[in-house]
């Protein structure tokens, strides 16, 4: 007869104790940025597939030169796909999303019903705005010519056709990125419910409201990011009209809880994490950032 500490001991036990303790991932969903696809993302990937019998999606949409596309457009897209991976998923996914990919991912997550996501990872996102000439393209394109992008992107014309009118954010030009932008501050919930309706939404306070389904929230960036300006967007904070930062707790849309960000602050589900040393193009492919700032929250 086999006692009590041979059962215990026996090999089989063990076995069965490890493949516990190493269950897989929810599944993590990828959503790239700008001018890449899912190719860029591969380190990435591979990172989280590491883990065993994780399952990762990297959407193939919206590649290359059509990321360029109006961000509504990408966002009833990649919803769509995201819905559908949402169904096979009974225990809920990740959504972890670089660069514009972080601020398609806020639309999904507005406009999706009865989403189950469970942790939102947005890796070096504008998600308060974009405004700055990035460094890689200081040759073509002087500081100065920040100055004169809302007359190129403020119009109807260029918010249904270039994704990054869409989060053009101008602290100088605050009246005409209210009128004009037909994105960033309907996610912000600074336009009336009503212009919703233009884009096929009945009510733009329900929809912000379904942001807040999410368990945690997780803002990646950095100083050291040449691409995202202010850097500190990632981390919901922006310039005001001297060009001076204000971080995330000074921003109106957190004060008035515009779309659940102070919400989910109280809940304790708002998690930073900044790195320094790291470049736009290397968020995605850095062991440490993953390490520190992404696979605490996957589970």
């Amino acid at each position: 007869m086999k006692t009590l500490s041979s059962i215990l001991t026996s090999p089989a036990l063990m076995v069965l104790l490890a493949v516990g303790c190493t269950s897989s991932y929810k599944h993590v969903i990828i959503v790239h940025g700008i001018l890449s696809g899912p190719n860029d993302l591969q380190t990435l990937s591979r990172f989280i597939t590491e883990h065993p019998s994780t399952k990762v999606t990297v959407i193939d949409l919206f590649n290359n030169m059509e990321s360029i596309k109006p961000l509504w457009k990408q966002v009833h897209g990649v919803g769509k796909v995201i819905q559908r991976i949402m169904k096979k998923s009974p225990r809920g996914v990740h959504l972890l999303c670089f660069s514009q990919g972080g601020l398609i991912c806020r639309g999904v997550l507005s406009v999706l019903p009865n989403h189950n996501v469970h942790a939102f990872i947005a890796l070096a996102s504008p998600l308060a705005g974009q405004y700055g000439v990035p460094q890689v393209m200081k040759s073509y394109y002087p500081s100065s010519a920040t100055d004169s992008v809302h007359f190129l992107c403020y119009n109807k014309f260029m918010q249904k056709r270039i994704s990054l009118c869409n989060f053009w954010n101008d602290p100088h030009q605050q009246v005409k990125y209210l009128k004009h932008n037909n994105f960033l501050p309907l996610l912000n919930g600074r336009k009336p419910h009503s212009k919703m309706a233009g884009i096929g939404f009945s009510c733009l306070l329900l929809a912000l409201k379904k942001f807040l389904r999410i368990k945690k929230l997780v803002l990646i960036g950095g100083p050291d990011d040449d691409v995202i300006i202010p850097w500190q967007s990632s981390h919901f904070g922006f310039y005001n009209s001297k060009e001076a930062v204000i971080e995330m707790r000074k921003q109106r849309f957190y004060r008035e809880d515009t779309f659940g960000l102070r919400t989910l602050d109280a809940r304790s589900d708002i998690i930073m994490c900044s790195c320094s040393g790291v470049k736009h193009s290397e968020w995605d492919s850095n062991q440490q950032v993953f390490k520190r700032c992404i696979k605490p929250w996957l589970d």
